[in-house]
């Protein structure tokens, strides 16, 4: 029987996935310590998405207005918390991670709401032709408004410098 090369693992290579799988178990732990520390109550999801490791505290029930406040004022809290889960990461790994985090459902909320700009401004530019430039964004959330933008075959750029970058959609 032939074998699949795609699926093929070969000695000395690690799978990709049970990498990301590691790098969710690593950071799993500091955040579970982190909860500890803050006395608060979450569960923690792993999973490998888009290529990534995604970790996710999901509020327990009545703790979810307390883990809010690792999401901070337009996430700004998740994101430190990102970057220094993804130090921690990096750290027991030696290699820089792309982990993404999630707290109470916070960045799916926000996905939701960013599709539904997004795809106001393709209307907008598919009606005028004018470019459409978007408030200043964090680096998730354009990324959000790429991918939607490239799906409905148009184009877009990030301009700027932070914390004013932003993105712009154009025709194609």
């Amino acid at each position: 029987m032939p074998s699949s090369v795609e699926n093929e693992i070969v000695p000395g290579e690690e799978n990709p996935t049970s990498r990301l799988e590691e790098e969710g178990e690593i950071a799993a732990d500091y955040l579970e310590e982190l909860l500890d520390i803050a006395d608060l109550d979450g569960d923690i999801d792993i999973d490998v998405d888009h290529g990534r490791a995604a970790v996710e505290i999901v509020a327990e029930p009545d703790s979810e207005r307390a883990l809010r406040r690792l999401v901070g004022a337009d996430g700004e809290v998740l994101d430190a918390l990102q970057e220094l889960t993804r130090l921690a990461v990096q750290a027991k790994t030696g290699e820089r991670s792309r982990l993404m985090l999630d707290i109470a459902g916070y960045r799916a909320e926000r996905r939701t709401e960013l599709v539904a700009v997004a795809e106001e401004a393709i209307a907008r530019v598919q009606e005028s032709g004018a470019p459409v430039a978007l408030a200043p964004m964090n680096p998730f959330e354009r990324k959000v408004v790429h991918d939607t933008v490239a799906a409905a075959g148009l184009v877009s750029d990030s301009e700027g410098v932070e914390p004013a970058r932003h993105v712009v959609i154009r025709a194609s």
